[in-house]
């Protein structure tokens, strides 16, 4: 099918491309931008005027639930949401039931995913067998059958040597290894950031360390192996010093931070409301200015939703005794809209965060508007002022603080392979 978008702001930071021009399609890719191939005739044409028209949104962390606890959310469901808010590709973590640590688990989710139709899907495989941190996954087959990362997530690889041998092996193979660095004895039984704010509400908290001496051993790890490393979620001032100064010694390490992080801290949990039990937990001022000028520098190269889609009754108890996490993917545009209302970063540097950056991590194709690559592709407004509800939400689950909170920035139209996968009804 051959589709003209007409008209909008095309911005591909990866080809530093930012004009008000047109974008021509044909067979799921890209087939020109600006003047009109010869003998081009559009069977659709897409009207983006007062819009802007990016590559579709990748995003490093976001959990489908499935396979797992149906309530939790599925492929489908969490895959409709994802579109709705320009998100054409993700990777979901290896904490699905059963564990991704087989190759069977990693090609029902591909099988899933291209059941749905909609976008793509990017398993991450399990570092450890069950996530349990004792023996090693089967890592080269996992990356057969469609991994293109590997985590052990926030479950503790207690014995460095174990932690080793799988960085040796990633390292051999040339794998991507992803670190959610967290110290599990210094984390346990926290829920918040132990600052002012735990102690004035009575909570157990987390405090910096358990995330900053995990980062420091993974660093030191990742320089003896020379294995590829990503930080994901650093919710630390800290933790960015860290890596900044790592990648000035040549370590080939990037970063990523949640949307959360850089907006929310601490102090916005006073009230105990559950939707803000999150982990890594919200930290000080301090460690927020940290985080957002780790995005201004570069030490941090991508954002992401870490969506977390949960049931009512997940929510529904004393704040240490919820689950944690919240919901992202819809609401992932407007909230990092709010950098650029804020002055922090200018449009083309955000849509990088969210596009051409992620993947070059990944090691993608998709992420730009180049020709021959797939058309996958966002349009959205950038003055809609909206606010999700329950009613209109598309995530099983409904457990974010900005529930009904008025945001601006909204997705219009999200194609993926040239095909309209998303349309905001009037």
């Amino acid at each position: 099918m051959n589709i003209l978008i007409q008209g909008g702001r095309v911005i591909d930071p990866a080809n530093q491309l930012d004009n008000v021009t047109n974008l021509y399609i044909s067979d799921g890719k890209i087939l020109a931008v600006g003047e009109a191939p010869d003998n081009f005739s559009a069977d659709q044409i897409i009207d983006a005027s007062n819009k802007v028209v990016c590559p579709g949104f990748i995003d490093l962390s976001a959990h489908t639930c499935e396979p797992g606890p149906s309530q939790k959310g599925s492929i489908k469901t969490e895959s409709d949401a994802a579109v709705a808010g320009g998100v054409t590709t993700l990777m979901t973590p290896p904490t699905t039931a059963p564990v991704i640590d087989t190759s069977a688990v990693a090609e029902l989710i591909k099988d899933r995913c291209e059941e749905a139709g909609k976008m793509q899907i990017l398993p991450m495989g399990a570092l450890t067998k069950g996530l349990d941190g004792e023996q090693l996954a089967p890592m080269a087959a996992l990356a057969s059958s469609g991994c293109v990362a590997f985590s052990n997530c926030r479950k503790p690889v207690a014995n460095s040597l174990i932690l080793m041998r799988c960085l040796e092996y990633a390292a051999t193979h040339d794998l991507l290894v992803v670190f959610q660095a967290q110290d599990e004895a210094l984390a346990k039984g926290g829920s918040m950031h132990d600052g002012s704010t735990c102690t004035r509400l009575g909570l157990n908290g987390i405090p910096e360390s358990a995330e900053t001496i995990e980062v420091a051993r993974c660093l030191l790890m990742a320089e003896q192996t020379g294995v590829r490393a990503h930080f994901g979620q650093l919710s630390c001032e800290r933790s960015v010093r860290m890596i900044s100064e790592a990648r000035e010694r040549g370590l080939p390490v990037t970063a990523d931070v949640s949307i959360q992080n850089l907006l929310l801290t601490d102090e916005n949990v006073n009230g105990f409301n559950n939707d803000f039990h999150l982990i890594p937990p919200l930290r000080s001022q301090l460690d927020r200015a940290g985080l957002i000028q780790g995005l201004l520098s570069g030490t941090i190269q991508a954002i992401c939703s870490d969506h977390q889609p949960h049931e009512r009754a997940a929510k529904e108890a004393p704040f240490a005794d919820t689950e944690s996490g919240m919901i992202g993917l819809e609401t992932l545009l407007s909230l990092t809209l709010i950098l650029v209302e804020q002055n922090m970063l200018e449009l083309p540097q955000l849509i990088e965060k969210l596009t051409s950056a992620p993947a070059e991590i990944l090691g993608l194709e998709t992420g730009t508007l180049t020709v021959g690559k797939p058309a996958n592709i966002a349009i959205f407004d950038q003055e809609m002022e909206w606010a999700l509800n329950a009613e209109t939400c598309h995530s099983r689950g409904k457990n974010t603080p900005f529930m009904d909170y008025p945001l601006k920035g909204r997705v219009c139209t999200t194609l993926f392979k040239g095909k309209v996968v998303y349309q905001l009804e009037d």
